[in-house]
């Protein structure tokens, strides 16, 4: 009996010295504390350019074939309308996709660091508008937008 309680304590005094250790160099610091902060403003925004304005601080943008965006121009489902964007330019530090009709325009932006410039998800569209993919690379913004027609019920028209 007392061998086990030997090799309990000794297990226990072995994981609260690594934990000790490696608590101590910040290796266990809270993910809070790691992420980005969230842009609040531009999320909350109900128009487009402020929107832009509030995640980039400023709305100047120009249009770019380099930014490629795949969309359907007809949504039967307007919960989930894939997208995809792709930019074509060196240096792309993030991209953000914009609904100009939805309540809130900005849906989504990703940040990149060191890599390719390629976005792919599902949105949710209030209804037909033109979405905006928007990439900012060399600390200037390019965009690109689509129209894309929302369908009641799935049935075109």
């Amino acid at each position: 009996m007392t061998h086990l309680s030997r090799r309990t304590f000794l297990k226990s005094t072995l994981t609260t010295a690594v934990l000790a250790t490696v608590g101590g160099t910040g290796l266990l610091a809270t993910r809070r504390a790691l992420a980005a902060e969230w842009p609040k403003a531009a999320f909350t925004a109900k128009k487009l350019e402020e929107a832009v304005k509030a995640l980039y601080g400023t709305d100047q943008m120009s249009p770019s074939a380099s930014v490629k965006l795949k969309a359907p121009t007809q949504a039967e489902n307007s919960a989930q309308v894939q997208i995809q964007v792709s930019a074509e330019m060196p240096n792309v530090e993030d991209i953000a996709v914009f609904v100009e009709q939805n309540p809130s325009p900005l849906v989504a932006r990703a940040s990149f660091h060191g890599a390719e410039g390629y976005f792919s998800a599902r949105m949710k569209m209030a209804q037909t508008s033109d979405v905006y993919a928007v990439v900012r690379s060399g600390g200037k913004l390019y965009f690109t937008k689509q129209n894309v027609k929302v369908t009641v019920g799935g049935c075109g028209g």
